[in-house]
């Protein structure tokens, strides 16, 4: 079982980038999808979640700039930032979950490391 995170790099604010998680395994029975993201010095955050049944959920920090989506076909799934802020910076880790009876498994990916510069 591996994700593998990618799409990271250095922008300059205001811009736009898309993080693409492929995963190893068949992410259509998943119960949650998700992008987290850790800055130095801090705890990682939230950044946007979906449910199996297509509920989203955002940190306030990027709503109405994030969008989570996936392709189930490809087994991948994504994260497009939109105007993006020297404090996104940070670096971005896919997760997802699966619910197995009482178990929760958590797999995540590797990070990819976003710079945005002022």
């Amino acid at each position: 079982v591996q994700l593998q995170a990618s799409g990271g790099g250095l922008v300059q604010a205001g811009g736009s980038l898309r993080l693409s998680c492929a995963a190893s395994f068949s992410i259509f029975r998943l119960n949650a999808i998700g992008w987290y993201r850790q800055a130095p010095g801090k705890q990682r955050e939230l950044v946007a979640t979906m449910s199996k049944d297509d509920m989203t959920n955002y940190g306030d920090s990027v709503k109405g700039r994030f969008t989570i989506s996936r392709d189930s076909a490809k087994n991948t799934f994504y994260l497009e930032m939109n105007s993006l802020k020297p404090e996104d910076t940070a670096v971005y880790y896919c997760n997802a979950q699966q619910f197995k009876g009482t178990n929760v498994y958590n797999y995540w990916g590797q990070g990819t490391q976003v710079t945005v510069s002022s």
